[in-house]
């Protein structure tokens, strides 16, 4: 069987991998656009909560941090797809969330919770 040169074409763009995550670059952005209110190296609370064992925790429960009754309520599961639809809008995700920072890269957000997923 003959294929066409368009659908040859497109099989072989359909079939293309999907960007690799990389959690090495992931932890370069977090240092970049995270860091400054979040820790993950300790269970220490910033300005914002710990993200250290994030992936797999209930949101609002970090202990000793004071999260917005929205967040706390939320009843999401930290996952890497929850992950991804919070950071890239919080406050569209979870109406009353106090935090702002959106990652809006697609890789980025999936680079920063390969970091995450590995602490």
């Amino acid at each position: 069987m003959r294929l066409s040169p368009a659908i040859a074409l497109g099989l072989v763009l359909g079939a293309a991998p999907a960007a690799a995550q990389d959690a090495a670059q992931g932890k370069s952005l977090f240092q970049r656009q995270c860091a400054a209110c979040h820790q993950v190296t300790s269970a220490r609370n910033g300005v914002g909560p710990s993200l250290q064992g994030v992936v797999g925790r209930a949101a609002g429960s970090a202990e000793g941090f004071k999260y917005s009754p929205a967040l706390k309520s939320s009843g999401i599961s930290w996952t890497p797809e929850t992950l991804g639809t919070f950071l890239a809008d919080p406050s569209a995700t979870v109406k009353g969330a106090r935090m702002v920072q959106r990652v809006p890269s697609e890789k980025d957000r999936k680079d920063i919770i390969a970091y995450l997923s590995g602490l």
